[in-house]
């Protein structure tokens, strides 16, 4: 049996007051643990979902649950829902608001009332996960652009949630830090957090989601593991994607009869080179 959504939308769909339809009809959930890429181009909906999410937004049709109840949208409610589904937006300096690392991340957790031992003991524990406590007194206008991001995400980690919602993480930071956040990502999904995230990045999503939606003009247009929404080519035609080259690789492998056709298609640099080896 599986288990319960901890966040489900049920036919979202929001209008902006321009008149501009971002999302139309979604229906989708995430459970505990799962790790879920979302692609699709800029303006297919990504970011609007992500803000109903997080309460930001208020759907115009449509329904928001947390924990299968359906979202209210006061005070208390909203509290309660951050306090356990956070997002680190694509441009950190969106997000950060105090002169120095230390204070910003330590805000949700203040603003929650919480004793200062407790505080600062979690603010700790997010600079020691996100594995930036050489920047806690640096001034966050003198931080890099990766570096940023790493403050706003202990920002988030600093509330201690069972959901964590990444908009473009990847974007503007070079490939080392790329694969250093996606280390952190994989680590706090090992604890138990539900990783969701956006991005262009097709590879990224092969090699590291559970399962991906596809969002295309305000709909989902696509959602399962990795496999079959790169195998379904009408899909990736409709949302503008392409396969991901390590897949194209071993179709044509498979093609050449050089891998073996009941073989599982590699999703990590390692895997394809051991593959290849093992027919060499």
């Amino acid at each position: 049996m599986q288990q319960p959504f901890i966040l489900e939308a049920r036919n979202v769909s929001y209008t902006y007051p321009d008149g501009t339809t971002a999302l139309s009809t979604v229906s989708t959930g995430f459970r505990q643990g799962e790790k879920i890429a979302v692609l699709g181009a800029n303006g297919a909906g990504k970011t609007t979902l992500f803000l109903h999410l997080n309460g930001i937004f208020k759907p115009t049709g449509g329904t928001i649950l947390f924990n299968d109840t359906p979202l209210i949208y006061d005070r208390r409610s909203l509290r309660e829902l951050r306090s356990t589904v956070q997002i680190v937006f694509q441009e950190p300096d969106t997000q950060l608001f105090s002169a120095r690392a230390y204070q910003d991340i330590s805000f949700g957790a203040l603003n929650l009332g919480l004793p200062q031992d407790e505080v600062q003991r979690r603010v700790e524990a997010a600079l020691l996960t996100a594995d930036i406590e050489h920047l806690r007194d640096k001034p966050t206008h003198f931080l890099s652009h990766g570096e940023k991001k790493r403050v706003a995400i202990a920002g988030a980690l600093v509330m201690n949630p069972q959901v964590l919602i990444i908009d473009e993480p990847t974007a503007c930071v070079d490939p080392r830090h790329q694969q250093e956040l996606l280390g952190l990502f994989d680590m706090l999904n090992s604890r138990g957090t539900t990783i969701l995230l956006s991005t262009h990045d097709v590879e990224l999503a092969w090699r590291w989601a559970d399962r991906i939606l596809v969002m295309h003009k305000g709909k989902i247009e696509g959602e399962g593991d990795p496999l079959s929404i790169f195998s379904d080519e009408p899909l990736l035609r409709q949302a503008g994607l392409y396969k991901p080259l390590m897949l194209e690789v071993f179709e044509a492998l498979q093609q050449k009869d050089v891998v073996h056709a009941g073989a599982p298609p590699p999703r990590s640099n390692k895997a394809v080179i051991e593959l290849i080896k093992n027919k060499f």
